[in-house]
């Protein structure tokens, strides 16, 4: 394949150390795409930029990080898109600091399709992880695109709901699109490059540096609809993409929970501020303008025991230690202790530090 000469004046413009996003906009605004910008006498690009980042347009060679994206972008199932390309998604137009350049693995076309954020804390409970991936699992059943951060907790189960609709899943990294982190979602990673997208502004390399992850949220915000929160503590990075999205003019969505859980706290501030509360999946698509089928049931339709529906009342939805649950069912430690073991396995109860127990729902 021979290489693009525009492709590549884009990734030498992007590639200079110091040149960030709202400079390389300004270039472009100023003299047209990045071939004309590198055909600008020095002086008219110093007054823009500055004397230094002008002699870094003219001196810095990049021609081997250049090579390598080019065939990287050959590869089946690559793509980078430049503000200039028509495939490049409208809703990241509309930010106002969209990135120049987004590499992209997996299918283009779902960065147009109508979209819904999820995100959460990376600590979650299992409540909240049953939440973000049975909300995402909903949505993509309804043909609505999930995006996250390939962050463990919430953001891995919102993309392994989405995965399982026809809406699928986007997952925009902080790291270049060669990279995955955190290593543990190797293989969810895989699988989104199989059957969703993964997308990055960052050269390819670039390691997961803390700094790169904050700025990858407002992409995260940009490319949707709205952004639902399923968990969040009270200073969090989560909450820095909610306020993107506010920003941006997105929804933002909040799931209440235990007013004595850590990771409400976000959720409920968020509500307070104005955040849609929402408590299915429907409460969401509804908002975003997606039609879609009721709810499915809980997940405590299926049969249970007298003993077993005693423990869940006893139980509640807030997190409990096993003496208070033999105070409240009345139920013999020897008695408990079975049905706690069977239930968990069941993906009715999980197990919480501290040796505490909480009910979760899995269908919303």
């Amino acid at each position: 394949m021979t290489p693009d000469p525009e492709l590549a004046a884009w990734l030498r413009l992007t590639l200079i150390a110091g040149l960030g996003g709202e400079r390389q906009r300004t270039l472009l605004q100023a003299f047209g795409l990045p071939p004309a910008i590198f055909a600008t006498e020095r002086g008219a690009l110093a007054r823009l930029i500055g004397d230094k980042l002008a002699a870094a347009l003219a001196e810095h060679d990049s021609s081997k990080q250049v090579a390598h994206a080019l065939a990287w972008a050959a590869e089946p199932g690559n793509r980078i898109l430049t503000l200039a390309d028509p495939d490049y998604p409208q809703q990241l137009l509309e930010i106002p600091d969209p990135p120049p350049l987004l590499y992209v693995k997996g299918r283009t076309d779902l960065l147009g399709c109508p979209a819904l954020a999820i995100v959460g804390s990376r600590n979650a409970t299992p409540q909240g992880i049953a939440n973000a991936e049975s909300f995402a699992k909903a949505a993509s059943q309804a043909g609505v695109t999930i995006i996250s951060g390939l962050a463990l907790g919430c953001d891995a189960a919102a993309h392994r709901g989405g995965l399982e609709g026809a809406g699928s899943t986007i997952a925009v990294i902080g790291t270049g699109a060669d990279r995955i982190y955190p290593a543990r979602n190797q293989a969810l990673a895989h699988a989104i490059a199989e059957n969703g997208t993964i997308v990055s502004e960052f050269p390819l390399g670039t390691p997961p540096l803390a700094a790169n992850f904050p700025r990858r949220n407002r992409i995260i915000a940009g490319l949707a609809r709205g952004v639902l929160v399923v968990e969040a503590a009270d200073r969090s990075g989560t909450l820095i993409t909610a306020r993107l999205a506010g920003d941006q003019g997105r929804e933002v969505f909040a799931i209440p929970g235990s007013i004595h859980s850590p990771l409400s706290k976000g959720c409920h501030k968020l509500i307070k501020q104005g955040a849609k509360l929402v408590e299915s999946a429907q409460d969401v698509l509804e908002e975003i303008g997606i039609v879609a089928g009721g709810p499915p049931g809980g997940a405590d339709s299926g049969e249970l025991d007298d003993d077993e529906r005693r423990l869940l009342d006893a139980l509640g939805y807030d997190p409990c230690e096993v003496d208070t649950l033999i105070e409240r069912s009345g139920l013999t430690a020897d008695a408990l202790y079975p049905i706690l073991l069977r239930m968990e396995l069941d993906g009715r109860i999980a197990t919480l530090a501290g040796g505490q127990y909480q009910r979760i729902e899995r269908d919303r």
